[in-house]
């Protein structure tokens, strides 16, 4: 057996979980949060105990030597020594066109996630910010880093290339995001299913929300482009908007780009259009006859609906599309939705299934839907995991 402990380090937060490979045993789990101010919150739970403390940690140095403390305490610690952990496996959001696979950590890998800040500014210093501090705990663990984007690299070039002018298209492409989710379900799905040659969608749904078409195990398009703006509607993320208009926002109402990109990335999506960004809060006062909040869930269902058709158009069919993360997990209503009136594509929805409330992956079509409705819990720290794990297999 071997001790794999997963990080995902973000701006300022830091979410952990040892795993025994390949038995996929969570030995312990948590998160670091608030980190930079006095009142910083450390969660550790394992099977025997959840250990909760609020100090002060001023960056992610003292956040991850916290965590290292708490694994080796002699009464309620996971492990004798740092030594014990093989593998350190690091969650980083963008690898841009370098990275379509996992990568053990090195200098050059390290320089490029360097490189790629531009792309994704609250994610990948965090990131980075981990590795460097893992590598100093963990000495003799191998670093390995999972990306966000590398499920994505698969998209061929008509799909992924924009209609500019070819000189910057090297950088500016579709790249795709919540791939290591996207993965981890859909080859659930495939399980599920029981055969390789496959056409699924998976469709992402939290505070941020996307979908990608998923041809034999292999993504051919997704929502989300050259940056985690587009697509969807999101909780605070506008989607896909015209682009003229953030052009006429700084025109018409005095907004220079740095409060247009605020305003698109900050203040729109479902708490632009409710005032609220908790889906859970929208459905209740929604469910109370607010008007808003109403029309917050059609334009959710209907913008979803979209891309249901448009991608199962590529795919020439559909076997299955998958509900993920926190609210296509959880809210039937939303389920309910976007499955309306999609018979003449073969989803027909079951009303009590989509109802049950039930942890683990579950069909909610009916007997004579020719394509399956399937919710899939994801786990990106189990995939981050078993991508790691695999290094050790090479």
């Amino acid at each position: 057996m071997h001790q794999i402990l997963v990080l995902n380090s973000g701006s300022s937060s830091l979410k952990f979980q040892l795993f025994l490979m390949p038995d996929e045993t969570v030995l312990c789990s948590g998160i670091i949060e608030r980190i930079g101010l006095d009142d910083a919150k450390f969660i550790c739970k394992t099977e025997e105990s959840i250990i909760e403390l609020v100090t002060p940690i001023a960056n992610h140095k003292e956040a991850l030597q916290l965590l290292a403390n708490q694994l080796l305490n002699e009464k309620t610690g996971i492990i004798k020594s740092a030594d014990d952990i093989e593998i350190v496996g690091h969650r980083v959001v963008h690898g841009g066109k370098y990275f379509n696979n996992y990568a053990e950590i090195t200098n050059d890998v390290k320089e490029k996630i360097a490189s790629l800040e531009s792309l994704a500014p609250l994610h990948n210093p965090a990131n980075l910010e981990g590795i460097i501090v893992a590598e100093a705990i963990f000495k003799n663990a191998k670093q390995v880093a999972v990306f966000d984007t590398a499920f994505h690299q698969t998209i061929p070039e008509h799909a992924y290339k924009y209609a500019l002018p070819n000189a910057y298209s090297d950088e500016i492409r579709v790249y795709g995001f919540h791939g290591t989710s996207h993965k981890y379900v859909s080859e659930k799905a495939i399980d599920h299913l029981g055969k390789k040659d496959t056409k699924i969608l998976t469709i992402h749904l939290g505070n941020g929300c996307s979908m990608s078409a998923i041809k034999n195990g292999k993504c051919i398009d997704h929502s989300m482009g050259f940056s985690p703006t587009n697509g969807l509607i999101m909780g605070t993320r506008s989607g896909d908007i015209d682009w003229s208009v953030i052009f006429y926002l700084a025109e018409k109402f005095d907004l220079n780009f740095k409060e247009v990109n605020n305003l698109l990335q900050k203040k729109s999506g479902m708490l632009g259009l409710t005032g609220l960004s908790d889906l859970r809060d929208i459905q209740e006062k929604a469910e109370n006859g607010d008007e808003a909040c109403q029309l917050a869930l059609k334009m959710n269902a209907y913008r979803i609906k979209k891309y249901i058709g448009s991608y199962a158009a590529i795919l020439n069919g559909l076997d299955a599309i998958v509900f993920t993360a926190g609210i296509g997990e959880n809210s039937s209503l939303l389920r309910a939705s976007i499955c309306e009136n999609l018979d003449f594509l073969g989803i027909n929805l079951d009303v009590e299934k989509n109802n049950e409330r039930l942890s683990s992956i579950r069909p909610i079509n009916t007997e004579d839907s020719k394509v399956k409705i399937l919710v899939i819990p994801t786990n990106e720290e189990l995939e981050i995991a078993k991508q790691s794990f695999n290094l050790l297999k090479e």
